[in-house]
């Protein structure tokens, strides 16, 4: 039987390595929040090879004195808890194992000095074994080297990616820091020895706005809308700060997200969800929300302290978190997205520059070749060529009588309309530019934000009953997850109830969409349940979040479809009924639902600027 012993403090510091410094990256992260702890004003990090070959931070924070760096190096040695209070750390770091877990693995040095010493101290240790330990000319603050991670650790050396692959992730979690203190100044440098190039350059005190858009896109800034809410708790008070991206400003995977506890980064699934929740009516299933959120809140109500690398964290009143989040967001986009995320895309709007040249048609050849323009021309008529016959599709649209834009339509945002193209899109003109409107798009958002407004109303307002109810036969599993989601499906105004093992009876239809396909609303709201249910990775939606993915779907049933044509009246009923909709802006699924051309890009188009 073997017996148990104390293993060696350089076997338990290579074992700690193990979590907290699994690639270079992670001891970046720690030594950058260190620096950050010591109250710096500015912090610079310097990489070779992305941080597999060397890398730096230098700070101008409060330093070390000998003695406390001596006592930095030992596990579980901290300036961070003056007390056993650990549930109220405030600081980044708070464990003491970082120092000693990369110096077990790696050739550490550090130089310090404390403002009110002439010289600072020079400590370094290789894999655990102290070399050197001597006085070092260097300005107040820290200086921390790190050099041939994981050398003599080949087992773990090899499970290292490219330089490339390192850097980037080097590069993230500068970046993260970075956005979560605008009062402090950050630069990254990357490169060879030798030469290297700066991946990231910031100024102190910047505004958190301006220091979001700089780092995760400039763009965001005016694509964004800007949040500040705050709810009183037991303890204090939770605040919700930071941008969100306008629905249309959208990715295809969730790596623009960045969520911050009380300034610390975190990855957390009860956040990701929230946003998701909070999102779930504006944008398709495969595109991503762009953010930066800040939630701060009394310490005695999220513990961090529950993850090795501090990504995680679990919040006292989850729920409450998580309503806090959706409610705040929902909101803050209510007020900034009537418009749309951006104007005609770029590329588009190049093809309007320049007429490609093209050959002549054959009809344009036949009607010119061989004849004699000096010859008075001939009173015969001759026959014209019939245009149907080139296998060109005729354009599909019509305009309206022009007239001058009324007086009391001056101030439409939207404008009047002007005309159709294609049956799909509603051609309208402001004050200061062209309008274009897909009308499915608009409609669909409007229906979605009346059915939602119909949620609070009396059930013989939003719901229509049907003469003869509907029976819809579907799979039995199913009819399981419509039945379990009737109750709320009835508060919406839809009104459904169990027929027997595999089919469904629906009494009664929003109004809203009261022309819907029975059978394809609710086989198309059951397949929303059984995505969106208890099975998600990020655990159960709430009820009421699951049913804005249905009554997106609900939504899409009884708009407008692309295709049909409105009269003018229906037009400007439309765009009305938009400048009055939130979220008016884009469609349930994050598109734009309408763009706009300031009358100058037109005039630009034709040569007038």
């Amino acid at each position: 039987m073997p017996q148990i012993r104390r293993l060696p403090s350089d076997l338990v510091n290579r074992i700690a390595a193990g979590e907290v410094v699994e690639r270079p990256a992670a001891a970046l992260k720690e030594l950058v929040e260190n620096a950050v702890d010591a109250g710096a004003a500015r912090i610079d990090v310097a990489l070779t090879d992305g941080g597999l070959t060397r890398l730096e931070v230098t700070d101008d924070g409060c330093g070390m004195t000998p003695d406390d760096m001596a006592l930095a190096l030992e596990r579980h040695a901290t300036s961070k808890l003056p007390d056993d209070s650990i549930e109220l750390v405030s600081t980044l770091g708070f464990r003491g194992e970082a120092l000693p877990s990369i110096a077990s693995v790696a050739r550490l040095t550090i130089e310090s000095r404390v403002r009110e010493a002439t010289e600072g101290w020079r400590r370094v240790v290789d894999h655990g074994e102290l070399v050197e330990d001597a006085p070092a000319a260097l300005p107040p603050g820290t200086r921390v080297r790190v050099e041939q991670l994981f050398a003599k650790v080949p087992a773990r050396r090899k499970f290292l990616r490219t330089p490339r692959s390192e850097y980037i992730a080097c590069l993230d979690i500068v970046r993260r820091l970075a956005m979560a203190r605008p009062d402090i100044a950050f630069s990254m440098t990357n490169g060879a020895e030798g030469k290297s190039r700066t991946a990231l350059s910031t100024q102190a005190n910047e505004e958190l706005a301006t220091r979001v858009s700089q780092i995760v896109a400039r763009e965001l800034k005016d694509n964004a809308v800007a949040i500040d809410l705050g709810r009183d708790t037991p303890h204090g008070v939770m605040r919700l700060t930071g941008l969100a991206g306008l629905p249309t400003y959208n990715r295809g995977v969730a790596d623009h997200q960045y969520l911050f506890v009380n300034g610390r980064p975190v990855k957390d699934r009860l956040l990701v969800g929230a946003v998701r929740g909070a999102y779930s009516d504006m944008l398709a299933r495969d595109r991503h929300a762009v953010l930066a959120l800040f939630l701060e809140l009394p310490p005695q109500d999220v513990d961090v302290n529950v993850h090795p690398a501090k990504t995680e964290v679990r919040f006292r009143d989850a729920s409450g978190v998580r309503g806090f989040i959706v409610s705040g967001l929902r909101q803050a986009l209510a007020t900034g997205d009537r418009r749309s995320a951006q104007g005609p895309d770029r590329a588009a709007m190049e093809k309007w520059h320049a007429e490609p040249v093209r050959e002549e048609p054959a009809a344009l050849r036949s009607i010119f070749e061989g004849r004699d323009w000096s010859a008075p021309s001939s009173s015969v008529s001759e026959p014209r060529p019939d245009w149907r016959s080139q296998d060109q599709a005729l354009p599909i649209g019509r305009a309206e009588e022009a007239a001058p834009i009324p007086e009391e339509a001056q101030d439409y945002p939207l404008g009047i309309a002007r005309g159709q193209v294609a049956n799909t899109y509603i051609v309208a003109e402001s004050k200061d530019g062209l309008v274009l409107v897909d009308q499915h798009a608009a409609h669909e958002r409007l229906v979605l934000e009346r059915l939602r407004a119909s949620g609070a109303g009396e059930a013989v307002a939003r719901s229509q009953a049907l003469l003869v109810p509907d029976v819809v036969e579907m799979d039995e599993a199913d009819c399981d997850r419509l039945e379990e989601a009737a109750e709320g499906l009835a508060r919406f105004g839809l009104t459904v109830e169990r027929f027997g093992p595999g089919a469904m009876l629906v009494r009664a239809v929003p109004s809203a969409i009261a022309k819907a396909d029975s059978g394809k609303l609710l086989q198309d709201v059951a397949d929303d349940i059984a995505k969106h249910g208890p099975q998600e990775d990020s655990g159960s939606l709430l009820l009421a979040e699951r049913l804005e993915y249905v009554l997106a779907t609900m939504a899409c049933h009884g708009s407008v479809r692309a295709g049909r044509v409105l009269s003018v009246a229906e037009m400007n009923a439309l765009l009305r009924e938009m400048e009055a909709t939130p979220r008016s802006g884009q469609c349930n699924h994050g598109r734009p639902t309408w763009v706009k051309l300031d009358m100058e890009d037109v005039e630009k188009l034709f040569g007038r600027h």
